[in-house]
């Protein structure tokens, strides 16, 4: 860490939807990074603002003061840290693996059982879709020593909203909570898209009824922001594929069988999201269980142009 509270040199490694547009805002904050994807086309934002190319994990890892990965599996996480040669091996010794991939307690713990106290580890999954990576505004759920997040902080600061920054607990706490968080919302998102159909099929104006759902005491976040692109615009979120979502919902819901807790709610929204998948492609957007329930109700759930009622 230098000493105005900035990290020294920083890696990143992923690319992806979430992945790429985060570390194009540290390079605009004009952080000392390096990055790193299978896919080098994916680098090219961060590298245009200043960031350099890496010829691996491994590559980007050695010589960091800070890694930060953001990968679209558990797999993916433990292949980048721990294979032979990997960049866990390349670390030096008192760096900090800031892991923001929504990802497991054990793959978590089998790296910090590797790393065996040569390294500093927080989780650090993320929440505010792709327009949040864009914007800088993320939630970020922090699991670690509070000594680690506060080291960290500076640099995901730039990535979220400062009060939306959250330790949430030790090491593996980041991860379940994000895991949680995606559970409730995905279960919410089944329940909502069930009840417009069922309204719409009943004769309700959607727009009347949205209101009363987003203004009664059934209101939430999903309803009054998540859910209006598509609404207004049929944007099912193609920024994050089913492949994703389907795996976040599973992990989520082997997280509630580890813990012995029943989910059957959401063991029937993982089918739903499993059939929705089956249909529309792995590509398709994470709201694509909306979608579902229209082609199933014979409903298309769009509000009025503003407007249109004038003309």
């Amino acid at each position: 860490m230098e000493g105005n509270g900035r990290p020294g040199p920083v890696a990143f490694v992923g690319l992806g939807h979430m992945g790429g547009r985060m570390s194009r805002r540290l390079a605009e904050a004009g952080l000392d990074l390096t990055v790193f994807d299978l896919d080098a086309a994916r680098a090219a934002p961060a590298l245009e603002r200043g960031a350099r190319l890496a010829r691996s994990a491994a590559d980007a890892a050695r010589g960091t003061d800070v890694l930060v990965t953001m990968l679209p599996t558990p797999a993916a996480v433990e292949q980048v840290m721990l294979e032979d040669g990997g960049a866990l091996d390349a670390l030096p010794t008192g760096a900090l693996w800031i892991d923001m991939s929504t990802s497991s307690p054990a793959v978590g713990e089998r790296v910090r059982g590797r790393a065996a106290g040569r390294i500093r580890c927080l989780d650090a999954p993320v929440a505010g879709m792709s327009s949040g990576a864009e914007a800088g505004t993320l939630e970020i759920f922090v699991g670690g020593d509070p000594a680690d997040v506060e080291r960290a902080r500076p640099l995901l600061e730039h990535l979220g909203d400062p009060q939306r920054i959250f330790h949430v607990g030790g090491n593996g706490a980041g991860y379940v909570v994000k895991l949680l968080l995606n559970l409730l919302w995905f279960d919410q998102l089944v329940a909502v898209a069930e009840v417009l159909a069922i309204g719409a099929r009943s004769g309700v104006d959607l727009g009347v009824l949205h209101t009363a759902l987003s203004q009664g005491p059934t209101a939430s976040r999903l309803l009054e922001r998540d859910l209006l692109p598509l609404l207004r615009d049929g944007d099912y979120e193609e920024g994050f594929s089913m492949a994703l979502a389907t795996k976040d919902l599973r992990l989520a819901v082997d997280l509630a069988r580890s813990a012995g807790v029943p989910a059957e709610l959401s063991a029937v929204v993982e089918q739903v999201f499993t059939r929705a998948r089956a249909v529309f492609g792995d590509e398709a957007g994470e709201m694509t269980p909306v979608r579902l329930y229209e082609q199933d109700a014979g409903v298309l759930l769009r509000l009025p142009l503003e407007g249109a009622a004038a003309r």
